[in-house]
């Protein structure tokens, strides 16, 4: 495997076989603390062009969540979906980080996604992040 360190990510050279005869070469990036980030589109898109600093959520080993530093949003993401958060956003009615879009039996079976109420604010970095957790959780 090769690896090649950019600023605090890690690049690598990683080989599958997924199942089949010929194996697959992909270059995979990771954050400081060893978390997956995406393959070369990804970190691209996330770090390079939204300035994002990937970071996984709780002891998740992919990161889904991270700070832009030319925006200053928390930003919120999947494979599906995208979104930054600010101080001054409200959740509404339907959004994808509010409790009103999932159902009683989805937080049954996903305890550890924390959806947020219609009428929430981000009056802080904090309240941001969470809203950026809620997303990430409902796209994932």
């Amino acid at each position: 495997m090769d690896t090649k360190i950019i600023a605090t990510f890690e690049c690598r050279k990683e080989s599958n076989s997924m199942g089949s005869d010929m194996p697959v070469t992909m270059y995979c990036f990771y954050n400081k603390d060893n978390k997956y980030i995406g393959i070369v589109e990804d970190f691209k898109r996330l770090v390079i062009e939204k300035g994002i600093e990937p970071e996984a959520m709780d002891n998740n080993k992919v990161c889904s969540i991270g700070r832009s530093t030319k925006d200053g949003k928390w930003y919120g993401w999947s494979h599906r979906a995208i979104y930054g958060f600010q101080i001054g956003d409200k959740v509404k009615n339907g959004d994808c980080c509010a409790s009103s879009g999932w159902t009683d039996e989805y937080l049954k079976d996903h305890p550890d996604d924390k959806p947020l109420p219609v009428g929430f604010e981000a009056k802080t970095e904090a309240d941001c992040k969470k809203m950026a957790i809620a997303f990430a959780s409902s796209v994932s």
